[in-house]
């Protein structure tokens, strides 16, 4: 795990008078109450709102997509006999723009590392009170006093993945393709066998740095040269894509829809889940480029304005006990930061190599790191290019 280190009662009045004033009173408190934040659901697929009960207990959560068991959800709910209300992105781009933009009335909030530390510095999350959570000593040390965060002031790990490559296991060997290189979505040798076939993350920091790492670079180059180069590796393959996408991957690569898809190692465990689920006539299958990727660890953080702070942790003390973290893993094939969990974790998870790497992938693997801000505008510009040619 050394790789790992470098590596959410009523007013009585006696007079009639003072009973109607009371009433009325009661009914604006009710109207200003149900003007929370709506939460919407941010999947290319499907758009939800969701108002928040006057008279129910909820608790907020912003996380990525398909990243939640739901039997963790549903035991939360009947635990605590409470709501938890989701809102979901896709990308920490639109997370960051979202609370730039002044959202608020959310309670947890699961960024990964580098966005913990923005967070941090923009003033957005509150300390984490260490003393309310009581299932803290059953986290694995190695995914506590990361970079981002010495000594956790601010966050408390939640899982892990890797950006991989998930692929159609039966097209992609009737075509003779490699699935061990980032070539495959960048060369067009390759891609020129699987052309509308193949979508890439809708993710700048996430598609520039599968090119780096094939050009042979750090995932956080920040080399002016290096990025441009990445950029001219990019649009080279771009013609070949069927898309940027960041969210609706898993239901076209499930489908059949897409034979090659880049992004999160849980979503392409999901969309092999799915495949067979739907007795498809081929399975999906990941694989882990030799190059090397991207290792996101992915942490729970309380938001400054919190308006359910007492709820926000029994959620996150709940989402890190033994029982959620194996579910999580289990069911979303995402990587357990609990150490007492392993025993519970299903065989066939625990070997998958893309939801628990073994120590010679994760001297591979790379966390990205924020950027400067002059350094977040040469991506942005460079990005801007790539989305306009």
């Amino acid at each position: 795990m050394n790789a790992l280190l470098s590596f959410r009662g009523m007013i009585s009045f006696r007079a009639l008078f003072g009973g109607l004033l009371g009433l009325f009173f009661a009914l604006f408190l009710v109207a200003c109450d149900n003007k929370t934040p709506t939460e919407q659901k941010t999947s290319a697929e499907k758009t939800t709102q969701t108002t928040e009960p006057s008279e129910e207990k909820v608790v907020r959560f912003y996380n990525w997509n398909n990243y939640i068991a739901r039997e963790t959800v549903k035991r939360f709910e009947d635990t605590y006999r409470i709501r938890l209300l989701e809102d979901y992105f896709s990308d920490h781009e639109e997370m960051l723009a979202k609370l730039a933009a002044g959202a608020t009335g959310y309670d947890v909030m699961v960024p990964t590392g580098n966005v913990v530390e923005t967070l941090i510095k923009q003033g957005t999350i509150q300390p984490i009170d260490k003393s309310r959570l009581k299932n803290l000593p059953q986290l694995n040390p190695a995914f506590l006093n990361m970079w981002f965060d010495p000594e956790n002031k601010y966050s408390v790990p939640y899982g892990y993945s890797l950006t991989i490559i998930g692929f159609n296991a039966e097209k992609i060997a009737e075509l003779g393709l490699p699935t061990d290189t980032w070539a495959l979505i960048f060369e067009p040798q390759h891609l020129e066998k699987i052309k509308g076939k193949i979508t890439v993350m809708d993710s700048q920091r996430e598609l520039f740095a599968a090119a780096l790492r094939y050009l042979g670079y750090s995932v956080n180059d920040d080399d002016e040269k290096h990025l441009q180069e990445a950029r001219d590796l990019i649009l080279r393959a771009k013609p070949y894509w069927a898309a940027f996408n960041a969210s609706s991957y898993i239901k076209e690569l499930a489908s059949g829809d897409i034979w090659v898809a880049h992004g999160y190692s849980c979503d392409m465990f999901q969309a092999a889940q799915d495949a067979a689920a739907a007795k498809r006539p081929f399975t999906i299958a990941s694989g882990l480029p030799k190059e090397g990727a991207v290792l996101a660890i992915d942490n729970m953080v309380i938001h400054k304005g919190a308006p359910h702070l007492d709820l926000a942790y029994d959620l996150i003390d709940f989402l890190i006990d033994k029982q959620s973290t194996a579910e999580f893993s289990n069911l979303t094939g995402s990587g357990s930061v609990n150490q007492e969990s392993m025993e519970m974790i299903i065989p066939e998870v625990r070997n998958n190599k893309a939801v628990f790497p073994d120590a010679e992938i994760l001297e591979r693997l790379e966390m990205l790191k924020d950027y400067s801000s002059e350094k977040r505008r040469l991506l942005n510009r460079l990005w801007t290019e790539i989305k306009a040619n």
